[in-house]
């Protein structure tokens, strides 16, 4: 099965990287929009969240938002898969940058790495691309590999193209601390989805979500900035990156609480929704069974130590 599914992976990435990336999105949204019709459990979940979280819109506004956040995740994933392989010249025509807050002093300032809170806002994969304006700094994040050692060396062979370092969260965590010291590492840390049962019960949209702590926890642990960052769909296979604001880590010369700094997260998180519901991945459940209660100070002292 596995050898099969890579074969079958490998021929669909053949196939959008031989076709121009207008064509790979009119694609994408075309199969995003087949899956809205024939996967009711994604569908009705992706409408119950929004309506959750939008309880002001009427029931069809609900339904269009989630019928073109389907096409948009179609469009983005199909997307991702040819634009990891163009070079940033090619590209240049399709992803421009945006505010950039105070990252350029900070980083004049910064010896060492930057932490990013990342989201699965438009074509994500293209964080790395941020590298552009970036002289002299390394992009990476952390990944989780798949369970087929075919389909997980594809996908990891796709995405190193973008010159991203990339460290399996499971067994490269010593690794990754040693280049966090060493080097000029802008790290990017996926954040908005459910936080398992290390993730902390905090509100996302007015309601409890297990937030991953892993961006706070890095943040303090090493004494690195922390910001967010976005990729927001300006047009059929166009893209923007934007930077938030810092995330405030000390406050009165002390460390705040982790629990403070991912709230933080998580507010700009849904104001960065709020402009473009349709942008993130509303087909996960961010709001399954809750996380633990919030740790008590100990606990979470020791972990950033």
């Amino acid at each position: 099965m596995d050898f099969c599914l890579y074969w079958l992976a490998r021929a669909v990435v053949g196939l959008l990287q031989s076709l121009p990336l207008g064509w790979v999105a009119r694609l994408g949204r075309a199969g995003g929009g087949l899956v809205y019709l024939l996967d009711a459990r994604h569908r009705k979940m992706a409408q119950r969240n929004l309506a959750a979280a939008f309880p002001e819109l009427p029931e069809d506004e609900i339904r269009r938002l989630a019928a073109e956040n389907f096409r948009r995740i179609g469009e983005n994933f199909a997307c991702a898969v040819k634009t990891a392989a163009m070079p940033d010249e090619a590209l240049a025509a399709h992803l421009e940058f945006g505010e950039v807050g105070e990252l350029p002093a900070v980083l004049h300032q910064q010896p060492r790495s930057v932490v990013f809170a990342i989201g699965h806002f438009g074509n994500f994969e293209l964080y790395a691309r941020a590298r552009r304006l970036l002289p002299g700094w390394q992009m990476a994040t952390t990944y989780r590999a798949l369970r087929q050692p075919r389909l997980n060396q594809l996908l990891q062979s796709l995405r190193e193209r973008t010159g991203c370092l990339y460290f399996e969260r499971r067994t490269e965590g010593e690794l990754l601390r040693r280049k966090l010291q060493q080097e000029r590492l802008i790290l990017g840390l996926l954040s908005d989805q459910h936080g398992g049962r290390r993730g902390l019960r905090l509100p996302f949209f007015g309601r409890d979500a297990a937030t991953n702590p892993a961006p706070a926890i890095f943040a303090l642990r090493y004494r690195l900035p922390l910001f967010t960052g976005y990729c927001f769909r300006i047009g059929p296979a166009r893209w923007r990156l934007e930077v938030g604001e810092q995330i405030p880590t000390v406050a009165n010369g002390r460390p705040r609480p982790v629990e403070e700094i991912m709230r933080d997260v998580n507010r700009a998180f849904e104001q960065a929704i709020r402009r473009d519901p349709a942008n993130w991945f509303w087909v996960h459940n961010r709001w399954k069974t809750p996380g633990r209660a919030p740790a008590p100070a100990k606990a979470m002292a020791k972990a950033v130590e």
